[in-house]
């Protein structure tokens, strides 16, 4: 592990310390007082063997990161991937090199798990591009008027809709399975991979509702009963002089095909006494921007989504596939992981039958065509930032530049990457 700071070491959490893991992170993230039926409600989920504390001398745990073990889909693939989470240093120890620790000791344990990649949500987007994280993707969320018009999608009338309250034991598997079949195929789209957090997305606690009714599950079924979609909402009681105008706030929702897509929205944006409809996090190709008849009506907030960092360039450049053939060289800086650093071939072979290709990465002694940071490798990692637009802002060069064409072009994805949920 990287040595702490003069005064702290790193240390290991046991069960017995997790009271005290939770507390640094309410200290940094200024959370409320303990609530014991939220305790009940929803677990603490990061694996003991995956979380990570700053201690001083004196034994007192003043600093707290974890990950998760997940799979990162990727384009045309998917990579063993250490989901970083609960990062947090107490506010009388910052500024002391804690963070810095704590984020040498993740990469090394992570790359020693055999995990060639680490992804992350940010609290603040400033602070991890300098441990070579990049923002590999975005999200939009929309505020939409009652009554907003879709385009017709063949098949949605014959869907039929249910309506009920969500029953967090009864339906957390209907939910994680509808999940993973409306992101198949999607970068980004990461499963919950436990109990625990499958137990947290359909959690329900009443310190969640800010003012809400308990939460109400939509689901979308075929003429065999067969879920097709789903959504995770609830309505806000507000009347105003002109009457009810209660806002429906989607916390999630996924349809798998554009007949259920058409179906769920059309339900949801026609709910009785409602004024506005917000939704959950959106890929910003999700089906329902393209069947909105009025785009412009929506009020959208675009923000980043995941960042993404590559731990072993050959084994995460070979875990996903291209759109273009591709032969290449990119010489890769990384301050941080010496292993990385220098210039690798990227050469793709025949196509698959999917139209798409797959690498061999090695280490290369020819000149390099493209020198770039690991920061911007993993942006454009997942297919969702281009390596062009990347140099033209001068955070990519290119020595040849037929070579950035050609490569920027082989690095997208036709399908925007996303992660729904934020970990």
């Amino acid at each position: 592990m990287h040595t702490a700071p003069a005064g702290y070491r790193l240390t290991e959490i046991t069960e017995d310390r997790v009271e005290e893991y939770r507390s640094i992170d309410a200290l940094a993230f200024a959370e409320g007082a303990r609530d014991t039926a939220l305790d009940a409600a929803v677990p603490f989920a990061v694996p003991l063997d995956r979380a990570v504390g700053v201690e001083t001398d004196a034994g007192e745990l003043v600093a707290v990161h974890g990950s998760y073990a997940f799979r990162l889909p990727t384009p045309g693939g998917e990579v063993p991937c250490a989901g970083l989470t609960w990062v947090g240093v107490r506010p009388d120890h910052r500024r002391r090199g804690l963070l810095s620790t704590m984020m040498r000791a993740h990469l090394d344990r992570s790359l020693g798990r055999g995990e060639p990649v680490s992804a992350l949500f940010a609290a603040e987007p400033g602070i991890y591009g300098r441990y070579g994280y990049g923002s590999a993707a975005d999200h939009v969320r929309l505020t939409l008027p009652r009554g907003a018009a879709l385009r017709d999608v063949p098949g949605s009338a014959e869907l039929r809709v249910r309506f009920e309250s969500l029953d967090p034991q009864a339906h957390r598997d209907l939910v994680d399975g509808l999940h993973a079949a409306a992101g198949a195929g999607r970068p980004g789209w990461v499963l919950r991979g436990s109990d625990a957090l499958r137990t947290i997305a359909v959690a329900d606690p009443p310190a969640w509702r800010a003012g809400g009714e308990p939460a109400r599950l939509v689901t979308v079924r075929d003429a065999a009963d067969d879920v097709r979609g789903y959504a995770l909402l609830r309505r806000v009681q507000t009347w105003a002089d002109g009457g009810a105008e209660y806002p429906v706030r989607v916390r999630a929702a996924a349809a798998v095909d554009a007949a259920a897509t058409h179906r769920l929205w059309s339900f949801l944006l026609d709910l009785d006494l409602t004024s506005t409809v917000s939704t959950g996090m959106l890929a910003v190709d999700d089906p329902l921007l393209a069947l909105l008849v009025d785009t412009r009506r929506p009020v959208p907030k675009l923000s980043d989504n995941l960042w993404v960092r590559l731990l072993d360039v050959p084994a995460a450049l070979t875990g996903r596939r291209y759109a273009a053939p591709l032969d290449v060289v990119l010489h890769v800086r990384d301050a941080l992981l010496p292993g990385n650093d220098g210039a690798w071939r990227v050469v793709t072979g025949e196509a698959g039958t999917d139209g798409t290709y797959g690498a061999h990465v090695e280490r290369a002694q020819a000149p390099a065509d493209l020198e770039l940071d690991v920061r911007e490798l993993g942006a454009a990692y997942l297919g969702g930032r281009s390596l062009a637009a990347l140099a033209a802002v001068g955070q990519v060069t290119a020595h040849r530049p037929d070579a950035l064409h050609r490569t920027a072009t082989a690095f997208g994805w036709p399908i925007a990457p996303l992660c729904p949920w934020v970990f």
